[in-house]
This record gives C-alpha cells, structure tokens and sequence, in this order.
C-alpha cells in the first residue's frame, strides 16, 4: 500500500509500543499518514522510520508526556490546528500496580492524569473540532474492567469508566455531526502495560490473555462496522444490547420530585 490510499491523518497517543503501536501499524497499512505521540521519542522515531518505510505514507513524531499539563495542550493544539487529522486514537494510559488498598495514592494521581484527565481533554478537542469540520473520528481506549468495576484496582476500573461513558456522552452529541465514535474495551492483553505497573502478564490465566494485535486487528474491524462499543472477546453483540437495554430501564425512575415510597419519606410540603 502506498501513500496514493491516503485516508487522512491519524493522531495516535501512547503509541510507542503495545496498543497504541499496534494502532499505527494497521492505520499506516490502511493508508493514513500518522502523528504518533508518546514519551519515549527514540522508540516513536524507530516505530515511524519502520511505517514509512513500509507503508510509504508520512508520519510525524510529537515526543510528550500526557501527565504533564503543558504536554497535554501541546497535542491538543496540534488537533485543533492540524486540518489533516481526521482521526484520534485516544490510547495513553497506565494500569495499577496491585490491589487499591496497596497502591500508592501518588501514582493513582498520576494514573488519573494520564487515563482520565488527559483522555478527556483530547477527545473532547477533537469532538469539537471534528463536529465544526464535519468529518472525523475518535477511538477512546476504555476497559471491559469498566463493567466489572468489583474485579480490580478501583481507581483503574473508574478511570476506564470514565472513558466508556465519556464516549457515549460524546457520541449523543456528535452522531449527527459527521464525526464517528467508539470505544474499545479490551480484556487482559499482551502488552508491556503489566511489566511497566511491576506485574508479570504470566499470573493471568492465558486462556484470558489476548494478543494485542488481534484485540487491535477486531477493534478496528468493530470501528468498521459501525459499532459504538467495541469489546474484542465478546462471542454475542446481544449480551450487550441486553446490558444497555437493562440500564435503559432504570432511565425513566432515575429522577422523580419525590423519593420511592419504599424509603418512607414523607413529601415535604411547598413553602
């Protein structure tokens, strides 16, 4: 494939290695020029001279560090500014290193800057760019860990949550736009994320572990298909529309002027 299949620039953070390489390898085969983000510039450099290499197509470089403030409105500038990026890879982001309660609260800060705070600030950059130009896509990196919230670290299971609902919020405003929207939630995956929070990916079952690019290989093909929600090992899209329909349900009690006569409170009366 050559760069006469060009599809637009995609933006990819956290992609020196894992998913978010991954992401630039299938993107760069598919034809789009790349602006691929993350801290360890020698990595992204080596990552960017192989694509081009292979793919023909152009790719920049944009060395930041997303718990940084500063770095964060450095890439968010190029969003807004950058009228060939049409797509957003929202994929930086750090994982716990054990349990809650034996996590350091330094780290979950930082955790919460990279997984939630700067998530959000770039999706919602290109939300509004995107929605002002009328094309564009985002792909929010989330977590099945954002269903099952019981099963791990609790502020790694919140942050995820913020994404998934971060991008249904999203989607409810751009749909009509012309700006498309998903969010990917993966299981355990083959990545260096494990190594990086001190813990070996060999404690996991490895019936449970997929490989990182068949998670990016189905999530792209969930993108394709139009799907909002993309979860990679998930047999039946049904069990989902089923989740969703379930919590749909509570949607008309969720706000009433009075609370349920099981709490037997009584109505205070107007003033």
């Amino acid at each position: 494939m050559n760069a006469a299949v060009y599809k637009g620039t995609a933006l990819v953070t956290g992609a020196s290695s894992g998913i978010g390489a991954t992401y630039a390898d299938r993107l760069a085969q598919r034809g789009h020029n790349l602006v691929l983000v993350a801290r360890d510039e020698k990595r992204l450099r080596e990552l960017a001279a192989r694509l081009g290499t292979q793919y023909g197509v152009k790719i920049d470089v944009l060395r930041a560090d997303l718990t940084s403030k500063e770095d964060v409105r450095t890439v968010e500038k190029r969003l807004r500014e950058d009228e060939a990026i049409e797509l957003l890879v929202n994929n930086a982001g750090i994982g716990p290193k054990g349990p809650l309660l034996n996590d350091d609260p330094d780290y979950l800060d930082t955790m919460i800057d990279l997984n939630v705070v700067a998530v959000n600030r770039l999706a919602v950059a290109a939300a509004q760019v995107f929605a002002e130009r009328g094309r564009g896509a985002i792909i929010n990196i989330a977590s099945v860990v954002a269903l099952v919230p019981e099963r791990f670290n609790g502020t790694y299971n919140a942050s995820k949550a913020f994404v998934l609902n971060l991008t249904q919020a999203i989607n409810a405003e751009v749909a009509d736009k012309g700006v498309k929207v998903q969010a990917v939630l993966p299981g355990l995956t083959r990545t260096e994320i494990f190594e990086r929070a001190g813990v070996s990916s060999s404690r996991f079952d490895p019936s449970m572990v997929m490989d990182v690019t068949d998670m990016v290989d189905a999530a792209l093909a969930g993108f394709d298909q139009g799907e909002l929600i993309t979860i990679p090992s998930l047999p039946d899209p049904r069990d989902w529309q089923a989740f969703f329909e379930a919590r749909m349900v509570l949607a008309p009690n969720l706000s009433h002027d009075r609370p349920a006569e099981r709490y037997g409170v009584r109505r205070a009366e107007a003033v």
